[in-house]
């Protein structure tokens, strides 16, 4: 879909070329007198509008409005949240009729984060995945506008947003296909693709390289099956090469039968979203790639499927991490946090900043906070209170859960440095506190997004997140870092500046 951003009133919108007209109203006073506002003004005082975001009023060729419909959509208080609500239920609302231009204008004043929000949604609700169906009927709406009382002030928020949504529809891509076209091989040659952007590079490591490195219980979970395993390594350099990177780890599981310790049958085919970590990190750098924010990431993507064979892990069985930590493995099918641990080893060498791994880890995170938010664990006050505000700035938001060392005491082994599982309770946190194990050389977080990568039921797909959640995070610390560089070179500026009267005395004497 094609994104534009245009300064447009409600009036000079209702002579833009498109099959509908969608028109943003907040519970603001509307001020304008052109007739679509008066109208929405009306309708707002009879209550065929209401100010709750989410409601709508549509009319059918309405006069002196090039559009055949026009959707007027409630957006309540005009934050995000309320935005977000509006754009979903119009577009929503609209699509059946295959519309291929829209037009999106609000009726008051808007800020980045609105115009932001409403490319998001749009896109979101307006999203079909085509790519293994044999009657494709993709997204009928080819062109969307976006239309504000002053463009210039949000171009930098529009484009972060539109750049956000490739990323978003490229991990929803990846997430949804099935296990058969989404194997690691597939998932290396997708993140190959990736280093055709501009700074970003791409490495694939294979079996052979895997075990050079000693990366033994990654190894292990592949050995039941047939697919070869891949380490991808992506690296997107925005900054000088002495900046610490931040490091993405994607869980790439790209199916997981639970191994020996077999899964129900139930629902299992949903068990191809477990690669949704991997997912989000290709997605994340393909927005870098057109954002090309100040700062330097990489991404490390384990990739394996959890298969059963003669040749499969088994309970009991004994495995050595990358670190040398030795793992019995109790559940073949806590199996992420397996080929999780090897990558956040490897992670070491860059000596990041700060690492971060998502992951679709755990039923219990599920079973705690839904598909609401993300589970987020952290060693790290500070860069755990950047991923939540993050969150909450894109929508995509998380929850922190404790790292008690309490919750560690059932991982403890009798033939091992540790055990891969605990017992039931606290089961996010036991397998968080399992990875953390192997992250104590850096700020680390990690991502449970068990319960928000995809959705099941009717509306069966993947969600794409966390990505707006990491996009916002890595832009955030980018023009944090530059407004540092900036400040810094400003007080060197300025030291030297009154340090030159000095400097010439001197040099008079």
């Amino acid at each position: 879909m094609d994104f534009q951003l245009k300064t447009l009133t409600v009036a000079q919108a209702a002579a833009e070329k498109s099959d509908v007209l969608i028109v943003l109203v907040g519970s603001a006073p509307l001020t304008t007198k052109d007739p679509l506002s008066v109208l929405a003004a009306s309708a707002r005082k009879a209550g065929d509008l209401p100010d709750k975001a989410g409601k709508l009023l549509t009319l059918y060729r309405p006069d002196d409005v090039v559009a055949s419909r026009v959707v007027f959509a409630a957006i309540g208080d005009g934050k995000l949240a309320s935005v977000r609500s509006g754009v979903t239920a119009a577009v929503n609302a609209v699509k059946a009729q295959g519309p291929k231009r829209v037009v999106v204008v609000f009726a008051q004043a808007a800020d980045g984060t609105a115009v932001a929000g409403a490319v998001t949604a749009a896109a979101d609700a307006s999203y079909v995945y085509t790519t293994t169906k044999s009657k494709a009927e993709p997204r009928s709406i080819r062109h969307l506008t976006v239309g504000v009382a002053d463009a210039s002030g949000v171009n930098g928020a529009f484009n972060e947003a539109r750049a956000t949504v490739l990323g978003i529809e490229l991990a929803k891509e990846w997430g949804n296909r099935p296990a058969n076209h989404a194997t690691p091989t597939l998932l290396g040659e997708a993140a190959k693709d990736l280093a055709k952007l501009p700074r970003i590079k791409c490495e694939v490591l294979g079996p052979k390289e895997v075990e050079k490195l000693g990366m033994g219980s990654f190894a292990a979970v592949a050995q039941g099956s047939a697919e070869p395993l891949r380490f991808i390594v992506l690296r997107y350099q925005g900054a000088s090469k002495d900046q610490a990177p931040v490091v993405l780890v994607g869980k790439g599981i790209t199916f997981d039968t639970g191994g020996v310790s077999l899964k129900p049958a139930a629902e299992m085919d949903e068990m191809k979203f477990d690669m949704c970590g991997a997912a989000s990190v290709l997605g994340t750098f393909r927005a870098l790639g057109d954002i090309q924010p100040a700062i330097n990431v990489v991404g490390l993507i384990p990739s394996c499927e959890n298969m059963n064979d003669g040749k499969a892990v088994k309970p009991g069985d004994v495995v050595t991490s990358m670190s040398g930590q030795t793992i019995e493995v109790l559940n073949t099918d806590a199996e992420g946090r397996l080929i999780l641990c090897d990558a956040l080893t490897y992670a070491k060498r860059f000596d990041p900043a700060a690492v971060i791994d998502i992951a679709t880890l755990t039923g219990a995170c599920v079973v705690a906070l839904g598909g609401v938010r993300s589970g987020l664990f952290s060693s790290d006050e500070t860069l755990a209170s950047a991923l939540e505000a993050a969150g909450e700035a894109s929508q995509d938001r998380c929850w922190r859960l404790p790292l008690d060392d309490d919750y560690a005491e059932g991982l403890k082994s009798n033939f091992a440095d540790v055990a891969n599982i605990a017992g039931r309770a606290g089961g996010a946190i036991t397998a968080a506190k399992f990875l953390q194990r192997f992250a104590s050389d850096f700020p680390w977080a990690h991502l449970d997004i068990a319960g928000t990568a995809w959705k099941s039921g009717a509306a069966k797909g993947s969600t794409g997140r966390p990505v707006g959640l990491l996009v916002s995070y890595l832009t955030n610390r980018a023009s944090s870092g530059a407004a540092d560089t900036a400040a810094k070179a400003e007080r060197k500026a300025s030291s030297k500046a009154s340090d030159a009267p000095a400097r010439k005395a001197r040099s008079a004497k």
